[in-house]
């Protein structure tokens, strides 16, 4: 019998994963206390396992060496930004994992969030809580709009088929080619400057990994029209937020809609306070229905995995 172990905070909570998976691995141990654990402490949760669902826990070297009996590690999630797929390889640990699970959830973010950007609902909000109606704030139509997506893989495709009835102008630029994807769905394909120069909207799709970690940067924001709005619901540490909360404040930028942040929760007042910027909890693909879809995923995981490979997808 496959003795499980579940880190993972989210799986946790959600009691219809903790039914289905005790009703195929009736021995499996959960994270009751809901809260994240230390190094020694997950050693100690994880000792004695065969397979472990995992979330957002980092994994070292350290750590796994003190776990020989860890065999499976199975991912509550999409991002592979904590995982070393050398690591795991070395030491002949298979890994459960399924891309664009989450995919809707995100998509839908991104698109509540060009609404609320191009119609100023953040700033608009914050004048009526306080008692005022500034109805002279004119927004802009989502419809019709340039629209630049920075990845089109599983949520950037998705983004693509929400957005078909608004008639927008879809503009991608990808280090990998969907040209039948792209025909059949009327996008664009485009350089990374062209990406910049003509997106009114431009949402971010990509992995953190290290050419990715802080690509917009002053240099590249410049790049960008002056009342474009940025979107961020992929991985937090891509956007240098201090050069973000400079170009917002003095208007080289429209807006900003944050997901994900290089470090969480933020603690940067004056960006999380500009009128024009707007954010949450990196929540993007926490909708009850992802979860559900993650988790189970997750439990598939256990049986369906794979040896993973530095340099093969999804690690390429």
């Amino acid at each position: 019998m496959t003795r499980v172990a579940i880190p993972s905070i989210s799986f946790c909570q959600t009691e219809i994963l903790r039914e289905e998976i005790l009703a195929k691995y009736p021995d499996t141990r959960f994270n009751e206390e809901h809260r994240r654990m230390s190094d020694d402490e997950l050693v100690e949760f994880l000792s004695n396992r065969d397979a472990a669902i995992m979330g957002l826990e980092n994994l070292t070297a350290e750590l796994l060496d003190r776990l020989p009996d860890l065999k499976i590690i199975s991912r509550m999630g999409v991002g592979l930004d904590n995982v070393d797929p050398a690591m795991l390889r070395d030491r002949g640990i298979r890994m459960g994992w399924k891309g664009g699970t989450n995919r809707r959830s995100v998509a839908e973010l991104m698109v509540a969030f060009s609404v609320c950007a191009l119609r100023h609902v953040g700033p608009l909000y914050a004048a009526m809580r306080d008692g005022e109606r500034p109805r002279h704030l004119m927004g802009r139509h989502l419809s019709g709009r340039v629209v630049g997506l920075h990845g089109c893989g599983n949520v950037g495709k998705d983004v693509v088929r929400l957005l078909q009835t608004w008639d927008c102008d879809i503009l991608a630029h990808d280090i990998r080619d969907f040209p039948e994807f792209y025909a059949e769905f009327g996008v664009t394909p485009v350089s990374f400057d062209e990406l910049l120069e003509r997106s009114e909207v431009l949402s971010l799709h990509i992995p953190l990994d290290e050419t990715t970690r802080g690509l917009y940067s002053a240099g590249v924001l410049d790049c960008m029209r002056d009342d474009a709005v940025l979107i961020n619901t992929c991985r937090g540490g891509i956007i240098d937020e201090g050069a973000l909360k400079e170009r917002l404040l003095d208007g080289h930028l429209a807006a900003a809609c944050i997901d994900a942040f290089a470090v969480e929760p933020p603690t940067d007042d004056e960006l999380l306070n500009a009128p024009n910027f707007l954010c949450t909890p990196h929540i993007g693909g926490s909708a009850a229905e992802a979860r559900l879809a993650m988790g189970r995923a997750a439990i598939d995981g256990i049986e369906d995995n794979f040896l993973p490979e530095p340099g093969v997808y999804p690690f390429a």
